[in-house]
């Protein structure tokens, strides 16, 4: 304090300006550069969700090329109406309304060939009018390599964009697509956990 009276105003206003700077220093977030890259980019992981028991076996409610589980009280049954989109045919479809929500994972089949997961799921996108703001990206899981791509949708009945999500494999029996959609995007992010669940445990059947 002595050399900040002697030194006059000036001498104040230097000393109180270290002060403050030490007081700044000591208040900063500490890990340079990585915590300025990290903060805010951690998101929150979806809730568990328990295991209703697994599909796509022989003898469970569709068999499929692969087998997942699908999230409890979920329901699934197997398509008989051929519905096609792009490169697949709907084989599956796993309706969430017994555990409270309204949309279903939808599971699609398709033939064997040399086409990619990617470009599978390319053109099972682009064989539905209004998607926009795709985002793929790669995963691997139960020894399976694939793309999953998040995008908007269009709704004209509610005249508003929604949320979807799907996911595509190969396989020697032909790709497979899993989708799930929603009544709006509430309803979306409601289901996302049972999609997760599918796609954790997805492997070869």
């Amino acid at each position: 304090m002595n050399v900040l009276v002697g030194a006059g105003a000036a001498g104040r206003r230097a000393g109180c300006a270290v002060v403050l700077a030490g007081v700044l220093a000591a208040c900063a977030p500490q890990g340079g550069d990585d915590a300025k890259a990290t903060a805010g980019t951690s998101a929150p992981a979806a809730p568990a969700v328990r295991s209703g028991g697994s599909l796509g076996a022989k003898g469970s409610a569709c068999e499929l090329p692969v087998a997942f589980d699908i999230a409890e009280k979920w329901s699934a049954e197997a398509v008989d109406a051929p519905l096609h989109q792009g490169p697949v045919t709907l084989a599956c479809e796993i309706d969430a309304k017994p555990a409270g929500s309204i949309g279903f994972l939808r599971v699609w089949t398709g033939r064997p060939g040399d086409d990619s997961a990617r470009s599978v799921l390319e053109a099972f996108l682009a064989a539905e009018d209004g998607v926009s703001k795709e985002r793929y990206r790669a995963f691997t899981t139960g020894g399976l390599s694939g793309t999953e791509v998040e995008y908007l949708a269009r709704n004209e009945m509610l005249d508003e964009t929604k949320q979807e999500r799907a996911l595509a494999v190969t396989t020697p029996q032909g790709p497979v697509v899993l989708h799930l959609g929603g009544l709006d995007t509430g309803e979306h992010r409601s289901m996302v956990p049972a999609y997760e669940l599918a796609r954790q445990t997805l492997h070869t059947g």
